[in-house]
C-alpha cells in the first residue's frame, strides 16, 4: 500500500510549530513530518553557511522519511538556504518564510513598520530583496530581540525576560509611530498576546503562518500531492534534542500529540534513533 506524501516541516526548534498549526487547520488529512534541530537552536546567530548545511541534511532526512513537499518553517533557514535547496532538490516543491513586509507596506497608515527577526534573517539576501521590492516609501524599524527564541523554547511565553526583551524592542518603535509589527521569526507568533499587550489595540501584528499554509495547499494541488478530507492524518515529530522535551513543548504550544523520535547528527548527516515515544 502506498502512503500519501507527507509535508516535511523543519525549524531550529519549536518556532515552526506556529506554521505547523496553520497547516494542520487547513490540511488535516495530509501526513506531516516535523523536524526540530534542537541540538543547534537557535539558528539566528549562526553563520548562514552553517545553517545552509543543516538545512540540506534535514531536507534529505525528511525526503528519506516520505516528505513530498518541504516547508522551511524558519526565517533564518529560508534566508540562508531556500534558493540553494530548490536548486539542489529540483523535484521537491519548497515553501519558505519571508518577513511579511509586503502586506505591512500595503496596509500601514502611518508609513512606519516594525520588523522583529533574527540577525541572520536581516543579513540575508531574501530580506533585502523583499525590502527593495515592497517597502519603497515605508520606514522600517528593526530589532533582533536577542534571547527571545530561547525564552520561547523554554516555554516562558509570559515571563519577565520575554516581556523585557519585547518592551526594549518595541518601545522605541512605538515612540516613532509604528502601526504595524511584522514577525520575521516563526517562534514569535507564540508571544503575540504579549506583543499586543505592549503595543495596544492600534497596532496590527502580522503572523505569516496562515499565508504559508495557503501556499502549501496551492503547491500540493499543483503537484498532485494533495490529500483531501477532514480525518486527521499521522504526524511524526523528530528532534536532534530530547524527544520527551519536544513532546511536552508540542502539547503546551499547540495542544497535540503524536509520535516522537530522536535523530542524531553524524558527520553532517541525520540518522534516526529507533526508540520512539
Amino acid at each position: 500500500m502506498n502512503h500519501p506524501p507527507a509535508i516535511g516541516i523543519f525549524d531550529s526548534g519549536v518556532g515552526g510549530l506556529s506554521v505547523y498549526r496553520a497547516i494542520r487547520q487547513i490540511l488535516p488529512a495530509q501526513p506531516v513530518i516535523y523536524f526540530a534541530d534542537q541540538q543547534h537552536v537557535p539558528y539566528g546567530s549562526r553563520p548562514l553557511e552553517e545553517v545552509r548545511d543543516f538545512s540540506e541534511a534535514i531536507t534529505e532526512f525528511l525526503i528519506e522519511h516520505g516528505a513530498g513537499l518541504i516547508v522551511v518553517a524558519c526565517n533564518t533557514a529560508s534566508a540562508a538556504a531556500l534558493h540553494y535547496l530548490r536548486a539542489k532538490f529540483p523535484h521537491i516543491p519548497f515553501v519558505g518564510m519571508e518577513p511579511a513586509v509586503k502586506p505591512a507596506a500595503e496596509t500601514t497608515r502611518s508609513g512606519k513598520v516594525g520588523v522583529l527577526a533574527t540577525p541572520a534573517t536581516f543579513q540575508g539576501a531574501l530580506y533585502a530583496s523583499v525590502v527593495e521590492r515592497f517597502a519603497s516609501g515605508v520606514t522600517l524599524m528593526t530589532d533582533t530581540c536577542t534571547g527571545l527564541v530561547q525564552e520561547i523554547e523554554a516555554g516562558r511565553l509570559k515571563g519577565s525576560p520575554a516581556r523585557q526583551i519585547l518592551q526594549s524592542a518595541l518601545t522605541p518603535m512605538l515612540r516613532e509611530g509604528i502601526d504595524t509589527v511584522v514577525l520575521g521569526c516563526t517562534h514569535y507568533p507564540f508571544v503575540i498576546p504579549l506583543i499586543e499587550e505592549i503595543c495596544g489595540p492600534g497596532v496590527r501584528v502580522i503572523d505569516p503562518a496562515p499565508a504559508v499554509a495557503r501556499q502549501t495547499r496551492r503547491l500540493l494541488e499543483q503537484n498532485h500531492l494533495l490529500v483531501e478530507g477532514n480525518r486527521p492524518a499521522e504526524v511524526r515529530f523528530y528532534t536532534s534534542g530530547d524527544p520527551a522535551t519536544l513532546r511536552q513543548q508540542v502539547f503546551n504550544l499547540v495542544g497535540e500529540h503524536g509520535l516522537f523520535q530522536a535523530a542524531r547528527w553524524e558527520e553532517r548527516r541525520l540518522l534516526e534513533v529507533q526508540s520512539a515515544l
